[in-house]
């Protein structure tokens, strides 16, 4: 095909069109027209066609009148610039939209009827309607869904400004931006006018992510396409949003400049304490939207201070509700568990009588309506797991729960579910951040350590750091409080158990906190005066 980019003399009058100065010659002699969009191949250059471009000047396209759509608002001038004519086909009046390349050559025709019927003549995929008449591209250009609304949005502009629309509907858009991507990086600006409806605003969502990054502006119009409020006589606010397009950028990116409502309102601190007051100190108290990680060794008492921290959201408080996920002991030990700390007793151990102090510990703790247990013991799936604390929260209405503990919840993953432990807990720790993120509720979570080196464990006594979590260090990394126990199970002193608080995403304040000590008549963990040595 003969190349017309290098052309020897312009502003030209058009024999075809009338204009004065549109006319452009090549050095082929091959002329190109910018008003009416036609290109003439010279005499001597016409045995040099190919046979594809000789079958598409013989195509069978339908020709009509220049005419203006006076129904939607259209002037005949601005018809006339894109090539949008009227005719007749199977027997009824229609609209006849051209489809031409950059050399101005008819390769395609749109034609709808009265009752938005459409008929493809020709190939019209891939190309852009009116994309002729801005070979080398420009400024600003505005993108519509439909011809009618770019012929619209183009006259509103004086027929000055490059507009455009997408070929056969919302599902040929993103293609549409693809095919012609290197096109549409000659503009500094593509601003994307599509419809106001969902359709509309999803082929938005998926033609920005195509252009460079800073190219893609978007227009908001406050009904539903320009055609329609020009007709409405609010044709200002079609070109207030052609030239108030916001430059689009991901939903997450967020300009600090619109910011300001939100971090300069004082907002109330909506933590509830811990039963600790030494990791209060620290925690400044549990938070809704965080992880609070609870580590130790084996039998160190990981569990019991679980039980003890829903006990206190649910004696301390009026309205929260709590979900108790405990994998290693079935629901009635659970249940047994809070209940014996309001009774001051070891229900599972003693002997207890059904009396009205059973029934009211009862009724203020497991049977307030605000405890929820999660009955399975051992490992499940893990995106069963998710379901089913998803539901404790958005149907229940739960704000804190309790998983104890996670690496039992890997544990029976088939080796192709898992791979291995740490990229199972990988995985995982990442889809409980989110659905914390998500849903908005405090997850406290238990996690076992690996062991040690040398002879000593950490149920001798040691004090655990990060590095000690089992598994991986997704544990640490995604959760926003850390908590280590110690208790040197076999001393003299094991009862007494230490608390030290080895991540803090909140306030930063780390190191050792409490010291508990744990009564074996009554199953409670009281807060004592951290010894010297400790």
């Amino acid at each position: 095909m003969d190349d017309c980019s290098g052309f020897i003399e312009t502003n030209l009058p058009c024999p075809d069109c009338g204009s004065s100065d549109a006319l452009a010659l090549n050095e082929n002699g091959n002329t190109k027209c910018f008003s009416c969009g036609k290109y003439t191949v010279h005499e001597n250059n016409k045995t040099n066609m190919t046979k594809e471009e000789k079958q598409k000047k013989n195509a069978d396209f339908l020709y009509g009148d220049l005419l203006p759509i006076a129904p939607r608002g259209i002037h005949l001038d601005t018809c006339k610039k894109y090539g949008y004519y009227v005719g007749d086909y199977n027997g009824q009046r229609v609209h006849i939209a051209n489809y031409r390349n950059f050399e101005g050559e008819l390769v395609g025709q749109k034609i709808r009827d009265k009752d938005k019927n459409f008929t493809i003549n020709g190939k019209i995929t891939g190309h852009f309607f009116g994309q002729h008449l801005w070979p080398n591209g420009g400024k600003k250009l505005i993108v519509c869904e439909g011809e009618i609304d770019a012929l619209t949005v183009s006259q509103l502009g004086s027929n000055k400004y490059p507009c455009i629309s997408i070929p056969s509907g919302t599902n040929s858009a993103k293609a549409a931006f693809k095919k012609n991507l290197k096109w549409l990086e000659l503009f500094d600006e593509v601003v994307l006018m599509f419809d106001m409806d969902e359709p509309g605003q999803k082929a938005v969502s998926e033609c920005v992510s195509i252009l460079p990054p800073g190219k893609a502006y978007i227009a908001k119009l406050p009904g539903k396409d320009p055609n329609e409020l020009l007709m409405q006589g609010k044709a200002q606010d079609v070109v207030r949003a052609m030239f108030d397009a916001k430059q689009w950028s991901p939903t997450n990116i967020i300009d600090g400049a619109d910011l300001f409502e939100r971090i300069s309102t004082i907002k109330k601190n909506d933590s509830v304490p811990y039963p600790f007051e030494g990791l209060n100190d620290k925690t400044k108290g549990l938070r809704k939207g965080e992880i609070s990680l609870f580590c130790a060794g084996s039998g160190v008492g990981k569990s019991q201070v679980c039980r003890q921290i829903a006990h206190h959201l649910l004696t301390q408080t009026k309205d929260k509700k709590v979900g108790y996920i405990a994998l290693e002991e079935n629901i009635e030990r659970s249940a047994q568990g809070v209940l014996g700390l309001e009774l001051g007793k070891l229900l599972h151990l003693d002997d207890f009588t059904v009396d009205d102090k059973y029934i009211k510990a009862f009724n203020k703790t497991v049977g307030s309506g605000r405890f929820f247990l999660y009955d399975h013991w051992g490992s499940l799936n893990t995106d069963q797991l998710l379901s089913h604390i998803r539901y404790l929260v958005k149907a229940l209405g739960v704000e804190y729960v309790v998983l104890d503990h996670i690496s039992i919840v890997v544990s029976g993953m088939s080796e192709s579910e898992m791979g291995n432990e740490r990229r199972a807990i990988d995985v995982l720790m990442t889809k409980l951040r989110t659905l914390v993120e998500e849903s908005n509720f405090a997850l406290i979570l238990v996690s076992h350590l690996k062991r040690p080196e040398g002879n000593r464990g950490y149920e001798d006594g040691i004090m655990p750091n990060l590095s000690a979590l089992r598994g991986s260090q997704s544990l640490s990394q995604l959760s926003d409080i850390c908590v280590a126990l110690s208790r040197d199970l076999q001393g003299e002193d094991k009862n007494i158990t230490k608390l030290s608080v080895l991540k803090n995403r909140f306030s930063g304040d780390t190191g050792l906190c409490s010291q508990l000590e744990y009564c074996q008549r009554t199953g409670r963990l009281t807060e004592t005066s951290i010894s010297e040595e400790f």
